[in-house]
C-alpha cells in the first residue's frame, strides 16, 4: 500500500480545512518546500498536493507548486480546480506525476475519458461521498449520480486510480470509518486510494487489510504529528516474515 503524504496549500501556506470550508483553514507553520523534501527523506514513494485556491479559480499558488514538484525528489500527485483540458496538460507538462480530477469527471465525462486515453496512468478520479451522494465543487454541491454509477461509468477508462473520500468520517473527526470506502473499493477494478480515514498508525494498519485499497492520503495527521511518516510507511510495507529452513 502506498502512503501519500499530503500538503494542502492555500495562500502559499500549508493548511487543513475544517469541515471542508475554504474560509476556516487551520494554518501549519511549516515550509512547504522543506516539508516536501522531508517526505522523500522519510522514504515516501509519492506525495500528494491539493491547491485549495485553485478550487476557486485562483492560480496564486502556481509558482510554489512548481517549486514543490522540482524539489520534492518524488513524483507529485496534484489536485485542485482542474476543469479544462488546458489546465490538465499544463501541469503534466510542468512535471506533475498525476492529475486528480473530481468535478470535471461528473460534469464532462467525455473530456476526462479523452484525457485518460491521452495520458494513461496519469489521471486519477476524485470521488467525494457525503451521505451516499457524490459531492462536487469542493464538497459544496451534490451531484445527481450515485457513487457506484460514477465508478461504473469509468470502469474501462485507463485511470491511475480513484481517490475515495468518506466526507462523513472526515468532517466529524471521529474514529476512521471504512464502511463507505471498503464498499466502493469492492465495486471497481480500479485501485482505490483512501482519504479522510487516517488519524493514527492503527488506521493505516486497518486500511492495509481492505481489499483493493492501493494507498491512502495522510495530511493533517502528519502535520499535527499524530502519525509518524516513517512508522506509517513501515506498516504499509511490512518486512516479509522469515521463513524456516528445512534440511
Amino acid at each position: 500500500m502506498i502512503i501519500y503524504p499530503t500538503l494542502e496549500v492555500q495562500g502559499g501556506k500549508c493548511v487543513s480545512l475544517t469541515r471542508g470550508r475554504l474560509d476556516e483553514p487551520t494554518i501549519w507553520h511549516v515550509d512547504p518546500i522543506e516539508t516536501a523534501r522531508s517526505f522523500a527523506a522519510a522514504g515516501a514513494e509519492w506525495m500528494h498536493v491539493t491547491d485549495m485556491d485553485a478550487l476557486a479559480g485562483n492560480d496564486g499558488n502556481d509558482d510554489l507548486i512548481e517549486e514543490i514538484i522540482r524539489a520534492a525528489g518524488i513524483p507529485v500527485q496534484l489536485g485542485g480546480g482542474f476543469r479544462s483540458r488546458e489546465r490538465v496538460e499544463q501541469w503534466i507538462d510542468k512535471g506533475a506525476g498525476r492529475i486528480v480530477i473530481g468535478t470535471m469527471a461528473v460534469q464532462n465525462p467525455q473530456l476526462v475519458e479523452e484525457l485518460a486515453h491521452l495520458h494513461p496512468d496519469q489521471i486519477v478520479l476524485a470521488l467525494d461521498v457525503f451521505q451516499g451522494q457524490v459531492m462536487t465543487d469542493g464538497w459544496r454541491n451534490a451531484g445527481s449520480i450515485a457513487p457506484e454509477a460514477f465508478l461504473q461509468a469509468y470502469e474501462k477508462t485507463p485511470l491511475a486510480g480513484v481517490i475515495v473520500t468518506d466526507i462523513d468520517a472526515d468532517i466529524e473527526e471521529q474514529d476512521a470509518q471504512l464502511g463507505v470506502i471498503s464498499g466502493l473499493s469492492s465495486a471497481t477494478r480500479h485501485q482505490v486510494i483512501a482519504r479522510g480515514t487516517v488519524r493514527s498508525s492503527d488506521d493505516v494498519s486497518r486500511l492495509s487489510y481492505v481489499p483493493n485499497i492501493s494507498g491512502t492520503l495522510i495530511g493533517r495527521a502528519l502535520l499535527s504529528k499524530d502519525v509518524d511518516l516513517a512508522e506509517a510507511l513501515a506498516i504499509a510495507h511490512p518486512e516479509p516474515a522469515p521463513t524456516a529452513e528445512f534440511i
